[in-house]
């Protein structure tokens, strides 16, 4: 194996490789909200997005910063005992905002104890030049990536899920993101309405064309609270089964590049909150059906790139 006991290049080894020890994320509810949610875009957020603006597993944002950290970390050390953490600023637009505010809230989770990192999740059309500089001045002092929300390649579907911007603003918060030596992520989702098998394996050929530094392969949650449930109600669309998502997960792990980190390979829904898939509950059982296929079928990250 070239990454430790898993076939692809997965985030918990290379942030040990990294640092030294495990590093856990603890989620940051900054306080901010979306342009896609306060009609500077749209109303109502993408239409997969929860009341919480996906960062259902966060403190809440009435806490400040440094306590949300400190509570992240008490639940943590129950699971790991002497790890260090990355400040995961997750819920919303987390570049939507002034600088100074930016600032203030960034600078407080990195002089938070323990923490040897930051990452930061946001908006491609969210990354005006003050805040592109705020970010260059931060990648200076501490470790961090950029998490930018893409989801699919397809122009259509994008607009279905009201994700408020097209592919090329998503190339140029690439570009200015590494022309600044900052490592990005980009997080897709698997499943989306009306997207064939074809078009999931495009999209992550298409965000993995880019220098890009991670990648998050989301499955879709249908939440109660989120516009896409009444979608579901009432028109109903194909929700993958296991077996079929599994599937699609090791094709997409074949065709993304060695050294691109995979952070996610799909995700956890809010129990009182998810709708479907409900299998996706048994995270542990997803992830070993994937390894066990991939071990049967001698998959690994990049096969299929090994012979082009």
């Amino acid at each position: 194996m070239l990454w430790g006991d898993k076939p692809y290049n997965s985030l918990n080894y290379s942030l040990k490789n990294k640092f030294g020890t495990k590093i856990a994320k603890i989620s940051i509810d900054g306080g901010f909200t979306c342009p896609n949610r306060d009609g500077t875009k749209s109303f109502g957020g993408c239409i997969f997005c929860s009341s919480k603006g996906s960062g259902d597993f966060a403190e809440s944002r009435i806490m400040p910063i440094r306590e949300q950290i400190e509570k992240g970390k008490e639940q943590t050390a129950k699971k790991w005992k002497n790890a260090k953490y990355i400040a995961y600023f997750q819920s919303y637009t987390n570049t939507y905002s002034s600088v100074s505010d930016l600032r203030k809230k960034y600078y407080e989770a990195i002089n938070c104890d323990d923490i040897c990192g930051i990452a930061i999740a946001t908006r491609p059309d969210c990354l005006p030049e003050d805040v592109l500089e705020l970010l260059s001045e931060i990648n200076e002092k501490t470790y961090l990536w950029v998490e930018l929300g893409f989801q699919t390649a397809n122009e259509e579907t994008a607009k279905f899920i009201n994700r408020g911007y097209t592919n090329d603003i998503f190339e140029k918060a690439i570009k200015e993101l590494k022309n600044r030596n900052i490592e990005v992520v980009v997080h897709t989702i698997l499943g989306l309405p009306n997207e064939s098998h074809e078009d999931m394996i495009n999209t992550v050929k298409y965000v993995t064309s880019f220098p890009i530094d991670g990648i998050k392969l989301q499955l879709l949650h249908v939440l109660r609270d989120s516009r896409l449930y009444s979608y579901y109600i009432n028109k109903g669309f194909h929700i993958l089964s296991q077996e079929e998502y599994t599937d699609i997960i090791i094709e997409a792990i074949e065709n993304i590049p060695e050294n691109v980190v995979i952070h996610r390979l799909t995700g956890d829904g809010n129990r009182e909150n998810l709708i479907e898939p409900l299998w996706s509950l048994d995270k542990r059982g997803t992830l070993n059906l994937i390894h066990k296929k991939m071990r049967k079928n001698n998959s690994f990250q990049g096969k299929k790139l090994k012979k082009m």
